[in-house]
Parts: C-alpha cells; structure tokens; sequence
C-alpha cells in the first residue's frame, strides 16, 4: 500500500492496485479514514435572502409604535394598503424569530399567581369546606340552592340550607349561625371554599373578619382544591331517596333532612374506618373502635385457626386529614384550645330569639337548616 501511494500518479491507480492486489477501494480509505473531517464550504446565500438593512426595515416597522400590538399579518395587510411591501408574512415571522420576539404581541390580563391551599386538619372544627350544589325544581330551569358546611376531619355536616338562590346574605347567616352552634371560639376555625361569588363576597369576608375566621379559597379553574364537598355531594345525590326533580322548595328541604340525618349518623365513611361522621365529630370514634375490637377478640377466641394472619388488629382513625398534602408546616391546635360541642349531634342546641356574637347581633331559628 506504501509503495503505491509513492509511485502512484495520475492515470495509474487501477494499475498499481490490480498488480499488487490491492483493491482501489482500500486505497482510497487510507487517503480518506472514515469520520475524517471534510472541510465544510460556506454556504451560499440565497438570491432571494434579504439584506441586513431590509430585515432592520422589517424590525423597525414591527417595532414601531404603530404596529407594537399587531400581529404580522395585520401589519403586512396595512402596509399593502399602503404601497408598501417589507416582505410575506412568513418572512416576517422569520425575522422575528431570529430576534426571539415569537409571542403574543397584543395587551394581555396578568392573571395574578394564586398559592395552592395546603389545609390540615387534626380535630374536628379546625377546618370546614361549604359549597353550593343546584337541586332540580319541579320544571325545567328552575333550581333550588343547597348550601352545605362540612367539616374536614369527621366529614360532619354542620350545616345546610335549602333556598331558592345564591346569596351572600344567606350563605353569611348559615355560616353565622353554625358556628354558634357548634361553639366557635376566636382563632379556631378556617373556613375553605371555591371562588363563587357568594363565597368571596363582602358579607362573607366581614363576617370572617367578626368572628376571626381564617378564610381560603380554591385555585381558580382547579377543580380538586375542595374535593370532600365534592364528594359529599356525589354521595348526597346518588342515594335511592334522591330524586330526579323536587316538587317545591318544602320538598327538598325534607328530603334533604333526611338524607342528612342518614349521612351523619348513619352512614359509615370509608374515610373515617367505617365510622359514622357524628361519632367521629362528637368524639365517640375511640369507644366505637374498641367495641369493635373486643367484638373481634371474641371471634379469635372462639375460632383462632380462621385467622391466618394471628390476632386481629386494632383500627386507628387517621390522625390528619387536608386538603392537598402538606409541604408546609402542618397546623397545630394553640395549647389549651377547648372544643365546645352541642349534645345532639344533628340541630345543636335551641338558643334563644335573640343572640350575640362578638359584636354582631342575629336573630336565630330553632334549626340552622330552616333558614331562608
């Protein structure tokens, strides 16, 4: 291969190779290793290619205080009209993109940037969610507002109220008045809510502000910032006594103290190790489990071998319930906080016509769910 690359000259390579049996081929690689660099020859430019002084012209127009806010095509419309043409409107694209200026070029809103709500609750009346669901009326679009407080951590309806809209006003006095009920002390309570118009009103806010409630809000359009509302209404809505259409306000008020009734003490929640959320809410969670407990050490006594995996274990309740889970710090209970709860579990006690709270005096009915 040596001495062909020295003695070989032009016209005599095939030659060469064919008599010392070496393929042209392999000469040529030794002339030229695979993945050797070729030196790139510079690009030709294009006759079309604009020069820099046209694409400055184009830059310059876009820029101008005129055209700021306007898309390509409507600037390159304006200027035809005008006897102008600065280039297609691609190739105004083109050159904005080489100065990365590629965006909406128009005034746009600055949606604020609103903080996910991180929630935690470890008792019950820490945290409560309230929402507003539509119920059918007796014909087509007519609906009936039915306005719901539960309670984080033992998923205890605390109030409700059926009326014939959405009102601030409504949503400030079942709010006002549950808190009574339940016994509400100062810096106790959070309260979370989507962001419609009654629960971001002025009312609901000085209310909050009378009665040192903390208020939070859902993102907006996210729609698991408040899901055990949610869930409580899927749950609420799908019972056999639900049904498809309500023949006055009267009726879904009724209907609707039923299925309460079943939901609080009653309905074992899945959440809550299958405990009713009255238990959970008036604090009887702790001997209902141990009821149960005795009630499966008795069944391991009797009958050890259908066991398999040893003696039953005792249930827990969870400890922390939220809304998100917590990055942050989690909330704990100020040392010495007394929770005040009334006896019966479902209309609290009966006050008085009259009572005062805080500052703000209010005129109750026997039952936080017969507002109107």
């Amino acid at each position: 291969m040596i001495a062909v690359e020295t003695v070989t000259t032009t016209g005599e390579t095939s030659a060469l190779c064919q008599s010392v049996g070496v393929a042209r081929a392999s000469l040529y690689r030794r002339r030229q290793p695979a993945g050797a660099a070729v030196p790139a020859s510079p690009p030709r430019p294009s006759p079309r290619a604009l020069i820099p002084a046209e694409r400055q012209a184009i830059l310059d127009a876009l820029h101008s205080e005129r055209f700021v806010d306007q898309s390509p095509a409507e600037v390159h419309a304006t200027l035809l009209e005008e006897q102008t043409y600065l280039g297609s409107v691609r190739t105004m694209y083109r050159v904005l993109a080489e100065a990365d200026e590629v965006r909406e070029r128009r005034d746009q809103a600055r949606h604020p940037s609103y903080a996910k709500p991180e929630l935690v609750a470890t008792a019950p009346n820490q945290i409560w969610s309230w929402d507003i669901t539509k119920l059918k009326g007796p014909i087509p679009y007519l609906y009936y507002s039915l306005y719901v407080i539960l309670d984080l951590f033992s998923r205890y309806v605390v109030g409700w109220m059926v009326a014939f809209t959405e009102s601030a006003r409504l949503a400030e006095r079942l709010i006002e008045a549950t808190c009574i009920k339940q016994g509400i002390g100062p810096h106790q309570l959070t309260i979370h809510a989507d962001r419609g118009a009654p629960m971001r009103s002025k009312l609901v806010a000085e209310l909050f502000a009378d009665l040192t409630i903390s208020a939070s809000h859902s993102r907006p359009r996210v729609s698991n910032d408040n899901p055990f509302s949610e869930s409580q209404f899927r749950t609420f809505k799908y019972r056999p006594e639900f049904p498809d259409r309500f023949g006055s306000v009267e009726h879904a008020r009724a209907v609707s103290h039923d299925l309460f009734a079943w939901y609080n003490d009653a309905h074992h929640h899945s959440g809550l190790s299958y405990l009713t959320p009255a238990d959970v809410h008036y604090g009887r969670a702790a001997t209902m489990l141990e009821v149960r407990h005795q009630a499966r050490m008795a069944a391991y006594a009797a009958h050890p071998e259908r066991f398999v995996k040893g003696p039953p274990r005792r249930e827990t309740l969870p400890t922390a319930v939220w809304i998100n889970a917590p990055t942050k710090t989690a909330r704990q209970d100020a040392p010495g906080t007394t929770i005040v709860t009334p006896a019966d579990p479902q209309h609290g006690v009966i006050l008085g016509p009259h009572v005062t709270l805080g500052d703000r005096s209010i005129v109750l009915v026997n039952c936080v769910e017969s507002l109107q």
